[in-house]
């Protein structure tokens, strides 16, 4: 969907008079008096920002001044500009939110100012090694081009005999028994690659430095692909996972769980003490990318340690035994959480929180041993013969001469096969859809019947097994999407099981990616908006427990992008949840307010800006909007659906031909068919999203959500495909991408796997690094109003693991983004400057680059 909080608003009475905690603004007692010199320089900056004659010192920025958080950036770079004045951060505005206490909270920090005659040093950028030239960058992707046709005819080879050989049986339970043989035979080999490819191409990992486009970064390149790409990776959170981790090198301990689907590259640097839990959606990969080098090290998480969701360990961070690391949270390189204790925040730093309620149960080797033999056999003899039992379906009417429309064997040459293709596809497309729908609303209701919530069961256990199968099943992307962003999405929620009280239609109510545990615990209240990105975390775990808890968000409420919200949130009604906050579970509940950061801290719920358009919200209009809206949604849904459609036919008919042509020519034209399926794929999808953005495409806005402008935004987010690109992480061939897709893109760019809403708004210059997980979003949405601007990401820029970049950015040639930054809106980086936190922050002189020794 859109979204975003960060633009605060004042909304009337309740806000006016009221400071609530971290917002204080008189100085404490006994506090020295503010430089009067300094503070009058503060009033005339802000002044000409705000573009207001005169700024008094003890004015609050949003509640008397009427300033969103946009001016307050835009008021922090032009301070940050002056030699005269110390460095201010939006933590701060939030904190101090007067000159008064904003000059205050600064005196301690301002610098000297410098005499007439002394000029002040040049302060040297950061050393950037020799990048690797346009011959290495050329060659580099010339050999993974290579690598990829490699495997194509591999899979093709493979692919081809084993269908031969299945097709050959003589009857029903001969072909089911060849099927299970060959998934058996199949399954092993391709788990075995990876092993395989690690130890010959690298050995052990080690730390240490090396160009990217280099050889060394191609077999760094390929061992990644394999590794993640292995059939083991579905098996997260199985004991199968960490038998994976240890035969790639890993040091894992015993009862280890380990939920997550990013699996960690360089493995021989991993470490994980007895009986600790890494939870889903943290990102250890023991390697990083910075200035064009990829930089390898280790990290190390003790016994019996607790990683929460949302979470990102950079090299050489490390967690003490029994200690934990709260959700949405990052420890930065040279980082060390001590035994027994709790952190969070970015960068993380002690809390009292308690991040694992749940307590522990019986969960020995032989109960994980006997489910991992029970999950290998139910993919063996269920899954993989059912796929080729779909495949040969499919396939058999069109090339054994039972087509639709003729006797005899359809041919490339001849329209009968196409004609036949459209049919199949068309039934089988829609018909999935359809089923789809039916099952994840029926299914996971009858499986929920055998797990109490409240209570603690073991993993690997029958109540466990019920559980996942309830989550897989509910959990279902493609239909979040399909239904997300119209009135359509809070039926289907509460189809699926969510509790969302009374609904106050706004045909905006959530976007396309909402995920859970389980929906049945689920519970959002009335008037709440959420943008994209809610993971709601209603199962709690330990390294050999789980319990489902209640998760209620309240009322009237708007939630930003990339929020995971706990059981025990202490957050109640009429609160702005900004984008990547940490939700707090301890603490009293917050009402009325905004929460910003992680740790987080307490903002104004919102300000005047954003009621511009409060009135289409209201009255006998809204119905005749929201019906236009919904008009433009459904055919959205269907524009969707259709290029789906239209690619599944396509692939459909690509294989069809090759399967047809393959009695004469061979495994020749199933390896061609696997090789031309990537390049198609990014044409396919290049091509329907120029389609959707040839008449109107992306630029700044600020509009109302019933602006028709915005529902066009809507398509754009919903129509084209947004996954298919990360299939070239790592390689020089995604910018060329991302260039066809609009984006201004420099040269020898690498990107790890960067994500963008909006393709045409953003600039990148050259020889940029881009994290994995990092992504710049080029709007925000609260309530009712949408924001779009800009942004511009300067030449040699580093963007950490899992940073967030908004909208309205300028980020300075050389400048450098830590690990899970948040860079709020309108926030200008200067050139070779490094910045962390969320929100984002200048790092203060002579502190560790990346976090900074604790």
């Amino acid at each position: 969907m859109t979204g975003q909080q960060l633009e605060v608003r004042d909304t009337g009475p309740s806000v006016t008079t009221h400071h609530p905690p971290g917002l204080a603004a008189p100085p404490a007692p006994g506090m020295d008096p503010p430089a009067p010199d300094m503070a009058e320089t503060l009033a005339r900056v802000l002044a000409d920002v705000a573009h207001v004659d005169e700024v008094p010192h003890d004015s609050h920025f949003f509640n008397d001044l009427g300033a969103d958080s946009l001016v307050m950036a835009h008021f922090c770079a032009r301070v940050r500009k002056r030699t005269d004045l110390p460095s201010v951060s939006m933590r701060d505005i939030y904190r101090h939110p007067t000159i008064t206490a904003l000059t205050a909270a600064l005196a301690d920090t301002a610098p000297p100012v410098p005499a007439p005659e002394a000029t002040a040093p040049e302060k040297p950028g950061p050393q950037v090694p020799t990048p690797t030239g346009r011959p290495h960058h050329a060659l580099c992707g010339a050999v993974q081009l290579l690598g990829y046709l490699g495997y194509a005819l591999l899979l093709a080879f493979v692919s081809a005999r084993g269908y031969d050989w299945i097709s050959a049986g003589t009857g029903l339970l001969d072909s089911y028994l060849r099927s299970v043989a060959f998934g058996a035979v199949l399954l092993v080999v391709l788990c075995a690659l990876p092993v395989i490819a690690k130890w010959l191409l690298i050995g052990r990992w080690t730390p240490r430095r090396f160009h990217v486009w280099s050889l060394a970064y191609f077999r760094f390149w390929l061992v990644k692909a394999l590794i993640r790409t292995s059939p083991l990776v579905l098996f997260a959170g199985s004991p199968l996972y960490p038998l994976y981790l240890r035969a790639l090198g890993a040091r894992i301990g015993r009862g280890v769980t380990f939920l997550s689907r990013t699996v960690p590259v360089c493995t021989d640097l991993l470490t994980i003490g007895d009986g600790t839990i890494v939870r889903k959606d943290s990102l250890i990969s023991c390697y990083r990318a910075h200035d064009g080098v990829i930089e390898t090290g280790p990290v190390t998480l003790g016994r019996s340690a607790v990683v929460s969701e949302v979470t990102v360990l950079d090299i050489g961070s490390q967690l003490g035994d029994n200690s934990q690391l709260g959700h949405a949270s990052s420890l930065h390189t040279g980082q060390r959480v001590p035994d027994g204790e709790h952190w969070h925040g970015s960068p993380a730093q002690p809390a009292d929180a308690d991040f694992q309620p749940v307590p522990p149960a019986r969960c020995g080797t032989v109960r994980r041993a006997v489910n991992g033999v029970l999950l290998l056999l139910t993919a063996l003899l269920l899954y993989i013969p059912l796929a080729v039992g779909c495949l040969d379906a499919l396939l058999s009417p069109i090339l054994e001469g039972s087509t639709l429309l003729s006797r005899g064997r359809a041919t490339p040459a001849g329209w009968v096969l196409y004609v036949d293709v459209l049919v199949i596809t068309a039934v089988a497309f829609f018909g999935a859809v359809l089923v789809a729908v039916a099952v994840v609303g029926t299914v996971p209701r009858l499986l929920s019947r055998c797990v109490t919530p409240g209570r603690t069961y073991p993993l690997y256990g029958v109540h466990h097994a019920l559980h996942r199968a309830t989550l897989l099943i509910s959990n279902r992307a493609s239909l979040t999407r399909l239904f997300g962003d119209s009135t359509c999405i809070v039926h289907y929620l509460r189809w699926i099981g969510y509790d969302l009280c009374r609904i106050e239609q706004t045909g905006s109510n959530f976007g396309t990616r909402v995920k859970h545990e389980t929906p049945f615990t689920s519970v959002v209240g009335t008037g709440t908006m959420v943008a994209d990105g809610l993971s709601m975390m209603n199962g709690e775990y330990s390294s050999t427990s789980f319990r489902l808890s209640r998760t209620a968000i309240g009322a009237h409420n708007f939630l930003g992008n990339r929020i995971a919200y706990p059981p025990g949130g202490r957050t109640g009604d009429n609160c702005l949840l900004a984008t990547k906050v940490m939700i707090p579970v301890d603490g009293p509940m917050r009402h009325d307010v905004g929460l910003l950061g992680s740790p987080s801290f307490e903002i104004p719920r919102s300000v005047a800006r954003d009621a511009t358009f409060d009135e289409l919200k209201e009255g006998d209009g809204l119905r005749r909007r929201l019906a236009a809206k919904n008009r433009h949604n459904a055919m959205t849904m269907a524009c969707h659906l259709f290029s789906g459609w239209l690619f599944f036919f396509c692939v459909t008919v690509i294989f069809a031909c090759a399967a047809s042509l393959y009695p004469q020519w061979g495994m020749v034209v199933i390896a061609l068919a696997n090789a031309v399926l990537l390049p198609f794929t990014l044409l396919y999808f290049v091509a329907v999203e120029r389609a959707v953005t040839a008449l109107r495409p992306p630029e700044p806005l600020f509009c109302s959500i019933y602006d028709r402008r915005f529902w066009h935004r809507e398509r754009y987010w919903k129509v084209p495909s947004e996954t298919y690109i990360q299939v070239l992480n790592g390689t020089p061939f995604k910018p060329v991408v991302w260039r066809l897709l609009g984006v201004r893109i420099g040269a020898r760019v690498f990107d790890d796997g960067f994500s963008l809403t909006e393709r045409p708004m953003v600039a990148i210059g050259d020889g940029c690094t881009l994290n994995a997980g990092s992504a710049v979003q080029c709007h925000s949405q609260e309530d009712g109003t949408f924001k779009s601007d800009r942004s511009a990401i300067g030449a040699g820029c580093t963007l950490g693991v899992g940073a967030f970049v908004h909208y309205g950015v300028t980020v300075g040639d050389g400048a450098r983004l830590a690990a899970d930054v948040f860079l709020m809106k309108g926030e200008t980086v200067p050139e070779h400057a490094h910045w962390t936190g969320n929100p984002a922050r200048p790092v203060p002189d002579g502190t560790h680059g990346s976090g900074g020794e604790l």
